[in-house]
């Protein structure tokens, strides 16, 4: 009997980085479910996808949202019974500098609200989708989760500025740890990654690095073979402190 087709599921991905690891896990044999808030762009996104890559759905979620986690659960234990890859892409930069002559956010004049910002996307989105996920890869004794951190949320090289988007990095990174404890022994590998500074909306039109650059970490460490890392922060395929 052939092996099933691996579902994978990709958060924030209309555009920018997650399209791109989208359009990899596509072009890998994956089955990939497009995720993200605004429905337009991320059917619009699917569509241009599906011209190459048939085996591409769009299902609308936010991840601050939990009935929206909710129902992309159920569609895929419905669909599906699996769900094999979850990469926790979505993320926002909550720390405003409306322009370059601005100073970066500082902690001490920041605002709470903004902080809990960053937490509810770029933390506690990440976890939903977690907890919603992780039970369809247990019953099928298989998975692999990427959480999209970043050096900036390296305690190791913490520095000032920006803390809606730092903390909320560190404490993803927290997830990751935790969870990979209380998944060791099985054959679900969690790990975090920095992509490095990508050219997307985020990173900005200066940056250093193309998004397919930006995604092959995210694609090895969701291809990772049984036995592989787990609990670990990466980037380039390499381990990097906490």
């Amino acid at each position: 009997m052939p092996a099933k087709q691996k579902t994978a599921v990709v958060t924030g991905a209309n555009k920018g980085l997650g399209r791109e690891i989208c359009r990899q896990l596509l072009a890998d044999g994956f089955r990939v479910i497009l995720t993200a808030r605004d429905e337009s762009n991320g059917r619009a996104a699917s569509e241009r996808l599906a011209t190459d890559y048939p085996d591409i759905e769009f299902f609308a979620v936010d991840v601050t949202v939990q009935s929206d986690v909710d129902a992309l659960r159920h569609y895929l234990d419905d669909r599906y019974q699996r769900c094999d890859v979850l990469v926790n892409n979505a993320g926002i930069f909550p720390d405003p500098r409306h322009d370059l002559d601005n100073p970066w956010p500082s902690i001490l004049t920041a605002n709470i609200d903004t902080i809990r910002l960053g937490l509810e996307t770029n933390t506690y989105g990440a976890l939903r989708l977690c907890q919603a996920l992780i039970p369809l890869m247990q019953a099928n004794q298989y998975g692999r989760i990427v959480n999209m951190s970043s050096g900036m949320g390296q305690l190791s090289d913490m520095n000032g500025c920006c803390p809606g988007y730092r903390i909320s990095k560190t404490a993803l990174n927290v997830i990751t740890r935790v969870l990979a404890d209380e998944l060791q022994d099985t054959d679900i590998l969690i790990n975090s990654m920095c992509p490095g500074w990508v050219k997307t909306d985020l990173g900005g039109e200066g940056a250093s690095r193309d998004v397919s650059e930006g995604a092959d970490t995210a694609i090895w460490l969701a291809t990772l073979p049984t036995g592989g890392p787990s609990g670990l922060f990466f980037r380039d395929r390499e381990p990097i402190p906490w």
